[in-house]
């Protein structure tokens, strides 16, 4: 088996760390989730190293890279756009799952030719929030992260096996050390809407998410009105998955992802 490369790369007021798999296929940058970090994307990072160069950042505020103040003024999808460069990627494929798919979605709507195909994993393709409601929801999510620092890694990942009995048992190990890197203040407050950070994507773009009572933040609805809003998106639903769609139903997952990634 290759060994992976680990690194770091510069962006505006920081770095951001990385895990690379090398090889000669194009280049497939991913950006993880909320409290997640790269090497979350290792089963299909695996899966597909023998077809892709896959590149897994740790966001800003997660994993070893820089860390995120309240002072900060952070736009990660800058900082894919910095990492991009820094990396030197010739138009790669560019892929996220959640706040990290919106990072992608709106990366690439900036930048339209600067990537070859988008895949958009259960992206919060929600109305903005009620500004009234940003300290309850922010108190929240630091409760949350003091949580995790309490406990270790252990705990944490016996929590995890007990709430997500269907994830398979090499998810665990990343997930339950990325709870533990994860900076109080990288909750997104999104002030724009996602419509906005979709409509002018130009490369084939697949949108893929699981069941809404599931826990999926994208309903058919939603997904209809991406498509419709631009003709390069085409969605996907996977069955028996939520907002962890690959982890919920990995082989499904994995089958829609190749036949995208690899279809000429």
């Amino acid at each position: 088996m290759t060994v992976w490369r680990t690194g770091t790369v510069p962006v505006l007021g920081g770095h951001l760390a990385y895990h690379r798999t090398g090889g000669g296929g194009p280049p497939l940058v991913l950006s993880h989730g909320l409290t997640d970090n790269g090497l979350c994307w290792t089963g299909l990072a695996s899966a597909l190293a023998s077809d892709f160069d896959v590149i897994m950042l740790d966001a800003r505020g997660h994993g070893a890279s820089t860390r995120l103040t309240k002072a900060d003024q952070h736009d990660p999808a800058r900082d894919i756009a910095e990492a991009i460069e820094a990396l030197d990627l010739d138009t790669p494929v560019v892929m996220g799952h959640s706040v990290g798919a919106r990072a992608t979605a709106a990366f690439a709507n900036a930048h339209p030719d600067q990537v070859s195909k988008v895949v958009l994993e259960d992206p919060p393709l929600l109305p903005l929030a009620d500004p009234s409601l940003a300290p309850a929801r922010r108190k929240r999510f630091c409760d949350q992260v003091e949580r995790f620092r309490s406990m270790t890694e252990a705990e944490i990942g016996s929590m995890g096996r007990a709430t997500s009995p269907s994830w398979h048992e090499d998810d665990f190990p990343a997930w339950a050390t990325a709870k533990r890197q994860v900076d109080f203040t990288v909750l997104p407050d999104y002030d724009t809407p996602w419509q906005a950070q979709i409509k002018s994507i130009s490369a084939p773009t697949l949108l893929i998410y699981g069941d809404a009572d599931l826990g999926s933040l994208v309903t058919p609805a939603s997904a209809a009105e991406a498509m419709s809003l631009n003709a390069n998106i085409q969605a996907t639903r996977i069955n028996g998955a939520g907002h962890n769609v690959r982890r919920e139903n990995f082989l499904d997952y994995l089958a829609t992802v190749r036949t995208f990634l690899l279809a000429r």
